[in-house]
């Protein structure tokens, strides 16, 4: 990286259909200069989700990325030069950085991090993914010793988390995942009790005869057919926590789910989605508990670490394809 450019990956283009290494261009500008009230950051890692996909189809909790400008997303970056109170060269701030090299923003916007190693786990257990995991499951799933959770796209940064914090909950776990080896490895290395491969087809009656007991609370990641299969299964009284549908970001949409609101009010559900940022007030709480499950070994943390600004739209594209496990990071 040279030290007077900023490389960014620009958005060229709103994809119809998948995403595709065309829809983005690598450029190269001068780095910004901050002024009163700002600071100058260099980015260290970029945060991937399957979010960033969603951003490029409209507004959602945020502005919609439009073509010509900078691809957004999460960042740990460090402090170059500070215009602003409270933040000093050297400091580690989460922002939305987007994809590129540096960054001018207003301090408001920057949120100050402890420096933890390795500083990916800022971006994962310690970031949005274990946030998301931690308040999804205990404040809205609101989840008890005994129940039965279910999770989708289980081997994802979120779903890996999630099932984890469920075990130690005192949970009986199962995961959905793509792939007969994701399963696997969800039993075998991350602790599930079972887990459900999507792609080998008859997801609701595979998942069926893992919950003879129903489910209690179901964690949807992905929305469209798996949401409608679990609807299907869902105990009185339970709880689905809807953190997204990626089933809907990228490419034509699937239908469903049937079941709605029918099933809500014979059994008496309650589904609510949530957005991890409303509970950042509460953060301090989620990170003493995580980073104790972390250090007990408890919880693993599972990171896939791409190197290079340059290949940040390729690892999307692969992780919208499923490639990863757990939590895909770009080292810039």
């Amino acid at each position: 990286m040279s030290s007077d450019v900023n490389r960014q990956i620009i958005l060229r283009e709103k994809p119809v259909g998948k995403l595709q290494p065309n829809h983005f261009a690598l450029t190269e500008n001068t780095i910004p200069q901050p002024a009163d009230g700002e600071v100058l950051i260099r980015v260290r890692y970029i945060s991937l989700d399957a979010a960033n996909r969603a951003w490029m189809q409209g507004a959602t909790y945020r502005a919609a990325v439009e073509p010509d400008s900078v691809m957004a997303g999460g960042g740990i970056a460090e402090v170059v030069t500070s215009k602003a109170p409270g933040f000093a060269p050297g400091d580690l701030v989460f922002a939305d950085t987007g994809w590129q090299d540096y960054t001018v923003l207003s301090a408001k916007h920057l949120i100050k991090m402890p420096h933890i190693e390795p500083l990916t786990h800022l971006l994962s257990v310690y970031g949005i993914a274990g946030l998301t995991a931690y308040f999804g499951l205990l404040d809205v799933g609101k989840v008890q010793p005994g129940e039965t959770v279910v999770v989708s796209a289980a081997a994802g940064s979120v779903g890996s988390l999630v099932g984890q914090i469920a075990k130690i909950k005192g949970c009986r776990v199962i995961g959905i995942a793509g792939g007969a080896e994701k399963c696997a490895w969800l039993i075998s290395h991350l602790g599930f009790d079972a887990a459900v491969d999507y792609k080998a087809g008859n997801l609701f009656k595979n998942l069926r005869a893992l919950v003879p007991n129903g489910i209690d609370v179901y964690f949807d990641n992905v929305g469209g057919d798996t949401l409608e299969a679990c609807l299907a299964l869902m105990n009185t009284h339970g709880r689905i926590a809807c953190c997204g549908a990626v089933s809907q970001y990228d490419g034509a949409p699937t239908a469903g789910p049937r079941g709605i609101p029918g099933l809500i009010t014979i059994k008496r559900l309650v589904m609510q989605g949530f957005i991890v940022m409303d509970y950042f007030s509460q953060r301090d709480r989620a990170f003493a508990d995580l980073q104790s499950w972390v250090a007990s070994g408890q919880l693993k943390v599972e990171e896939d670490i791409i190197d290079g600004l340059e290949n940040t739209p390729a690892a999307l594209i692969g992780l919208l394809a499923g490639e990863n496990r757990g939590k895909r990071i770009v080292k810039v």
